[in-house]
């Protein structure tokens, strides 16, 4: 089951209104790069052993979603950035990719 799709013709959420999603998932950060805007986190492990086996959990659940994000895996610790290729910005889908990561990472405690 994947999230709403989102081809290159869907809109991209307003910097108003991705602020007002943000509280949804409050231990992530709303960054404004090239690209446009992106949600970032970083999860952090005591082992790179263990930031890899999530960083594989969150590409088996993108792959489940066909929705991707930026990986940076180093020891201890991994960066995710979320947003929407085919529209250089965020979509829902971010937001719920996030939530979903959240989930995730709990899951693994």
């Amino acid at each position: 089951m994947s999230c709403y799709q989102c081809t290159g013709e869907s809109p991209v959420t307003s910097e108003g209104e991705a602020r007002r999603l943000l509280p949804l998932v409050p231990l992530w950060t709303l960054n404004s790069q090239e690209l446009g805007f992106v949600l970032t986190r970083e999860f952090m492990f005591k082992t790179f052993a263990e930031a890899f086996q999530f960083a594989s959990k969150v590409a088996e659940l993108a792959d489940q979603q066909d929705h991707h994000p930026k990986l940076i895996i180093e020891w201890g610790k991994v960066s995710i950035f979320w947003w929407t290729h085919s529209i250089n910005g965020l979509h829902m889908n971010d937001f719920i990719m996030a939530a979903k990561t959240d989930a995730l990472a709990q899951s693994m405690e």
